[in-house]
């Protein structure tokens, strides 16, 4: 089972807000076009009873964290066994440099687990907590997964260690982590300074990372007053070509750059790390337009890019107010010329789409000109019963994204479509740039359907963007049954209530393993379930 993608690709393009269209083949578009046994779905016609894997979540505040199982083939009564929690456990020790075998550390870390689920790519999973190991070390109740675990101490000068374990269902996985002796760190010690002699007059942090941007230290303050600043790294650090210093304000709001420098561990920071000439802040004004010429109130403004002496900058986000009106303090362009980035996130219910301008900035500041942003790109289509060229009446339509157009924000929630499909089957969405699962949740007794749509930014200026998909089938229904319950040695529960339990189709999609949502419910009270899946 793997992440969500199909060879029904449907593109579109959305640039300053404007749009147009392309459409690539789609496999099939009903149940009829498949073979005997077999339905249509958003990679191709397949067999709905295999590829199935089923998670379940059955008490994440207790500890009872998400179980994966493949489902070899799926029953009509699927009962669920679960396994005993799963658990991340293991000794958190530190070298002493006077003792010949290293000792308990007892001081406050965190430990960060960070993945996915072995079974469903895609599925992203992450715990963590701060504790005092004791002298049988850590323990953190986890879910199934893949994981990179990061150790963090909350001691400074000890850099944070990382490492990856994978964690089955019921599996108790042992990671030991071996802090270094003081005298064994790889200390780098440095000054940054805006430009010569002169300082930064805001608060900044500095960070060792290796050329994966992982953490080789823990963030530390740049001194007020002098610009110094120390890390502490692993002593394996010392064997690296090149580690990356990252300085970066601590405020969201000081109007300085995020610069990355690149250092040799073993020669040390020879000279300060110079921001260069960025200059001064400067205010930027203008105003935003809807389609139809009106004011756009409440939309996200902010300003990014590449500045003076290298670094790269975020300005503050402003909202417009009712007069569609913006006014930011950023820092200007680079003394090249070169343009930023004016973004702009229009609130949820309005016509126009996310925005994405170059803009030149002096350093006298700038009244932009009215930027009309045309209308987000309208995606229709009809949707039919199974089996027949009825239209099916009354069915939602969300649309998810699932991975962002280079260049773009991604869209940071669900769209659902302001109204359910009508008397003929038809749907309309309003889509920004991105990756879209768009999701057909019937009321009545028959399964979702889901296809995949692509938003691309492009350069046409057309007034109006409208991609309409060929009408497609949902899918006959069977219901599927079952009791959730524990049945480890730790963990014995005749059922498991109001768990969450989700169906997902796992194939391989254009050689990438891809995850198809199928269905999702809770257990009752007495830790039984029902679902609708796809069926001929």
């Amino acid at each position: 089972m793997k992440s969500m993608s199909a060879t029904m690709l449907l593109a579109a393009l959305v640039m300053g807000c404007s749009a147009t269209m392309e459409s690539m083949a789609i496999s099939c578009l009903s149940d009829e076009e498949c073979d005997e046994g077999e339905v249509c779905f958003p990679e191709g016609c397949g067999d709905p009873g295999q590829n199935i894997v089923v998670e379940v979540i059955p008490n994440p505040m207790a500890g009872l964290h998400a179980q994966d199982f493949r489902v070899d083939q799926l029953r009509s009564q699927q009962n669920i066994e679960l396994f005993d929690p799963s658990l991340l456990r293991g000794l958190v020790r530190r070298e002493e440099v006077s003792t010949s075998s290293p000792i308990n550390y007892s001081a406050p870390v965190t430990v960060r687990v960070t993945g996915e689920s072995l079974l469903i790519p895609g599925v992203m999973r992450r715990h963590e907590t701060t504790l005092i190991p004791t002298s049988e070390g850590y323990s953190l109740s986890v879910g199934s997964g893949r994981y990179d675990v990061t150790l963090l101490p909350e001691d400074s000068e000890l850099p944070p260690l990382t490492d990856a374990r994978e964690v089955e269902p019921g599996q108790e996985v042992t990671l030991d982590f071996l802090l270094p002796a003081a005298s064994e760190l790889t200390r780098l010690t440095g000054k940054v300074v805006r430009q010569g002699e002169l300082l930064v007059d805001t608060e900044l942090e500095v960070q060792a990372l290796d050329a994966n941007l992982r953490p080789l230290s823990q963030r530390e303050p740049v001194t007020s007053g002098s610009g110094d600043f120390a890390l502490s790294l692993p002593p394996s650090a010392a064997l690296l070509p090149s580690v990356l210093i990252r300085v970066t304000p601590t405020s969201v709001e000081a109007a300085v750059p995020i610069k990355v420098f690149t250092v040799n561990p073993r020669l040390g920071i020879q000279e300060p790390l110079e921001l260069g000439d960025y200059g001064e802040p400067v205010t930027v004004e203008g105003r935003l337009l809807e389609p139809d010429g009106q004011p756009l109130e409440a939309a996200t403004v902010y300003v990014r890019g590449k500045v003076g002496g290298g670094g790269q900058y975020h300005s503050d986000k402003v909202l417009t107010d009712e007069q569609g009106h913006f006014e930011l303090r950023t820092l200007p362009g680079a003394p090249d010329g070169s343009s930023l980035n004016l973004y702009v996130i229009p609130p949820p219910g309005t016509n126009a789409g996310i925005t994405v301008q170059a803009i030149t900035i002096p350093r006298t500041g700038a009244q932009l000109p009215d930027v009309t942003c045309a209308a987000r790109l309208k995606v229709r289509g009809t949707l039919l019963l199974p089996s027949s060229s009825e239209p099916a009446a009354g069915v939602k339509v969300m649309a998810l994204p699932i991975a962002e157009t280079p260049g773009w924000p991604r869209s940071s929630a669900s769209v659902e479509a302001p109204r359910l499909t009508d008397a003929e089957g038809r749907f309309e969405l309003a889509l920004d740039p991105g990756q879209y699962r768009l999701d057909f949740i019937p009321s009545q007794n028959l399964p979702r359907v889901s296809r995949i749509v692509t938003v691309r930014p492009g350069e046409n200026t057309s007034t109006e963007g409208v991609l309409s998909l060929q009408p497609f089938a949902l899918s006959k229904g069977r219901q599927i049954n079952g009791l959730v319950r524990f049945s480890g040695e730790r963990l014995v529960q005749s059922s498991v209530p109001y768990a969450s339990v989700r169906f997902f189709r796992v194939v391989n999609v254009e050689g990438h393993p891809s995850a198809l949502l199928l269905a999702q419910t809770l257990t009752s009270q007495d830790g039984t379930y029902s679902a609708t899946l796809p069926t001929r």
